[in-house]
């Protein structure tokens, strides 16, 4: 059905009513103009990118004497603080713990989906970020239905009440096995603890089922906000609550900026004051290290906090310096907070946050996330909640008001680091002053020793693969470990979303393209410490770790994904490991294959788009599927 400036895909309306609705409808097609604004600002990005890696150029920090791009702010007084920030609400100022996931699941009733939500509402997490983006599957009209489940659940439907009565006893039967005690006494009430954040996808994500009046994909950005906000704001401020969001993938002040304004023409249109709208931004891209006060300037009074979300922001330094033939990440598992670029990013995020505004407002630090399960052995379950608890202290030593978890079994074995200190949040913090040197620049990219061995391509290798069949399935959000540890109730899944993904086929091809040195023998491929991994090393390991997936238990890998999605998922991954032209998402050739389980026609979709990204220099973002008569060929995005 048709509005005015958008085009709803098929019956979806008649569908979703209560998600399409009048109101939100009318916004989506008042917004409809930043579509184009959003997609030029995305050709850029792709343009610097592209230019940086043909010049062998780094990033670099903005001239103090210029202005923010798109805003007449001057980055020197964003950097000293001259700017009119956003004032942290009551429900905001303690968040010892946030956990993330979806609001709904792969191929399910209502009932079944929206016990996601009751699980974390009555985890006893002090937010919940509801995830639009990474951990949230996009088969067949999975963002609408996470829409539906967070409304019925905000509004409190007795549809949604009925699931957390039950969900509460089977969360409390879990609490005294595993903790000696229940969690909730009072289900109802504990519904009102926790506060509702919701992760809207990023700029460089096309939703897949509305187009604006030119037959464009219209930016996901755009929709999940405005779906968002308007079927909810009325009933969370009744509540008393904040409208909280988090804003992923922002690389620069001025896409920072053009949120800025996405959500004050919002808040324009539903007649709310600047700055009702409050969001924290997750430092997940290199670009962002280098203009942190320029971002807060940027988003003004809807800006409360940093997240330092580590796998994203992994993936997007190996993306940065992929023509630099000595910058090589080692093992991912070496890759924590502590080590060498990450530690140098994590300090400047404490430091921004703690640079007052004009008006003396501090901004949040919420540290990174805690992706173990307390599920397994014993003897692993408890190795592995000893290094979360450690990790947690480690963060709250530093600065971090709280962090977040994968998983609601997991607040209250973490959340007490938070309790025993007390402290409601770690504003104002005294930290050294941001610096913007060349020393500091440098240690933005700072590689340290660490192992490069054939263990660690396995595991890269093997969650890789399985990751692109779960994102195949509808499972953004998936329990999952490297095939040799599968019956190893010791070694413990972890939760993955497509960060995760994106990083793991990230390094490993830096090291395949860069000529990787290993610092380990191997007996099964035979090679030595000081051996370069090769393509035909790769190649070799593919068809193993391949093989091992195909031979996995329904547990491990399901036996109908064995001849639909995986093997879609090694065609992927092999293109992207192969092309010497390194794709700049991951999830871009995930997402031309929703839906779509033959393999002929997924290599038609893959040749398609490296060829559209080695020639033209452009991604396709768009919804293939959603094909309009007049529109014959593909969107694609610069």
């Amino acid at each position: 059905m048709d509005h005015p400036k958008i085009t709803i895909r098929e019956y979806l309306e008649d569908t979703y009513p209560d998600v399409y609705t009048q109101e939100a409808c009318t916004a989506l097609a008042a917004l409809a103009h930043l579509n184009k604004r959003i997609k030029d600002v995305m050709n850029a990005r792709l343009q610097r990118r592209t230019t940086r890696q043909q010049s062998k150029t780094r990033i670099a920090f903005l001239n103090p004497a210029s202005s923010i791009p798109g805003t007449t702010i001057n980055v020197q007084d964003a950097r000293d603080g001259k700017f009119d920030g956003g004032i942290i609400p009551p429900d905001l100022q303690r968040q010892w713990i946030q956990g993330t996931g979806p609001a709904a699941k792969p191929n399910a009733t209502v009932e079944n989906s929206i016990r996601n939500v009751a699980y974390a509402l009555l985890s006893g997490a002090d937010g919940w970020m509801f995830d639009g983006e990474d951990a949230l599957g996009q088969i067949s009209t999975m963002s609408l239905d996470n829409q539906r489940n967070l409304k019925l659940a905000i509004h409190k439907d007795p549809i949604f009440l009925t699931v957390a009565e039950q969900v509460a006893t089977e969360m409390n039967r879990w609490a005294k096995s595993f903790l000696g005690r229940e969690t909730i006494t009072d289900w109802k009430t504990q519904l009102d603890f926790t506060t509702k954040i919701f992760r809207a996808r990023g700029l460089h994500l096309d939703d897949r089922h509305i187009r604006d009046a030119d037959g464009e994909a219209m930016a996901a950005s755009i929709v999940d906000v405005t779906l968002y906000v308007v079927n909810n704001y009325q009933a969370l401020q009744q509540a008393g609550s904040s409208i909280v969001l988090y804003l992923p993938k922002i690389q620069t002040a001025e896409e920072a900026g053009l949120w800025n304004e996405l959500l004050s023409a919002l808040e324009a249109h539903i007649g709310q004051e600047i700055g009702t709208i409050k969001v924290y931004v997750l430092i997940e891209q290199l670009e962002a290290t280098y203009q942190l006060m320029e971002i807060r300037a940027a988003l003004g009074k809807h800006f409360v906090g940093f997240n330092t979300g580590r796998w994203d922001y992994i993936n997007s330094v190996s993306d940065a310096m992929a023509w630099e033939k000595t910058f090589v990440n080692p093992n991912i598992e070496a890759i924590t907070m502590t080590y060498g670029y990450m530690r140098n990013y994590e300090d400047r995020v404490r430091r921004a946050v703690n640079t007052p505004d004009m008006n003396g407002n501090f901004a949040l630090w919420q540290g990174g996330m805690e992706p173990n399960i307390p599920v397994g052995s014993e003897e692993g379950v408890a190795a592995s909640m000893k290094k979360a608890v450690a990790g947690a202290e480690r963060e709250q030593r530093e600065g971090a008001s709280g962090k977040w978890v994968a998983h609601w079994k997991m607040v209250h074995i973490v959340r007490p680091v938070w309790e025993k200190v007390g402290e409601a949040n770690q504003l104002g913090r005294k930290f050294p002053a941001l610096t913007y040197t060349q020393q500091d620049a440098d240690g933005l990219i700072l590689i340290e020793p660490a192992p490069t061995d054939i263990r660690g391509a396995r595991n890269l290798l093997s969650v890789a693969l399985q990751y692109g069949n779960a994102f195949g399935q509808g499972m953004q959000a998936a329990a999952l470990k490297p095939a040799d540890f599968f019956g190893n109730d010791d070694i413990l899944y972890l939760m993955e979303d497509m960060a995760t993904g994106e990083i793991r086929l990230s390094i490993l091809w830096e090291w395949m393209h860069k000529g990787a040195i290993l610092t380990e023998d191997d007996e099964e491929t035979d090679t030595k410490a000081g051996d370069v991994f090769t393509v035909a090393l790769y190649q070799t390991l593919l068809d193993q770790e391949y093989d091992k997936l195909l031979k996995a238990t329904n547990k491990d890998v399901y036996d109908a994904s064995k001849t639909t999605t995986l093997p879609i998922a090694r065609e992927i991954a092999n293109t992207y490991m192969l092309s010497e032209v390194k794709p700049p998402w991951f999830i871009d050739l995930l997402n031309i294959n929703l839906n779509n389980t033959d393999l002929n026609v997924a290599k038609d979709r893959i040749n398609l788009y490296m060829s559209t990204l080695v020639d033209d220099g452009k991604r396709i973002t768009e919804n293939l599927d959603f094909v309009q008569p007049q529109k014959q060929t593909p969107v694609i995005a610069e």
